[in-house]
C-alpha cells in the first residue's frame, strides 16, 4: 500500500494502477507516474517569476508598483511608485504575498511590479 500515489490534479489519496498507468476514481484523471515525476521536475525548475520588465523576482526582494491598483474594500489605491519591501513569492494568478503600508497583507501580479 505504500507505493499508492496521490493523483497530481485532486490530491486524491486512493489511486490505483490500471497497466502502466496510475487512474483517479475521485476526478477520473491517468497518468503515467514515471513520466509525471518528471514533468514536476520540469515544472518546478521553470516556476521563476518575473517583473513588467522581464527581471526575475527572488524572496526578499523590494519592488515598486508601475501604476495604480484599486483595492477591494479601501476607499483609496495602491498608488503607482510605491515601494514594497521583502515580497514572498506564491502560486497562482497573484504571484506575490505582501504587506503595504496602509492597507496590510495582499497578492500582487508581478506584472504590475517592477523591481527596484
Amino acid at each position: 500500500m505504500s507505493d499508492q500515489l496521490n493523483c497530481p490534479q485532486c490530491n486524491y489519496e486512493y489511486t490505483y494502477p490500471d497497466g502502466d498507468k496510475q487512474v483517479c476514481p475521485d476526478c477520473g484523471h491517468e497518468w503515467n507516474p514515471n513520466e509525471a515525476s518528471a514533468e514536476q521536475m520540469e515544472e518546478s525548475s521553470e516556476d521563476v517569476v518575473l517583473d513588467s520588465n522581464g527581471n526575475a523576482l527572488q524572496n526578499g526582494d523590494t519592488v515598486i508598483v508601475i501604476k495604480d491598483l484599486p483595492v477591494k474594500g479601501a476607499p483609496k489605491p495602491v498608488k503607482a511608485g510605491t515601494k514594497v519591501k521583502n515580497i514572498r513569492l506564491t502560486n497562482g494568478d497573484h504571484n506575490i504575498d505582501c504587506k503595504i503600508d496602509g492597507f496590510g497583507a495582499m497578492g500582487l501580479k508581478s506584472e504590475f511590479v517592477k523591481k527596484a
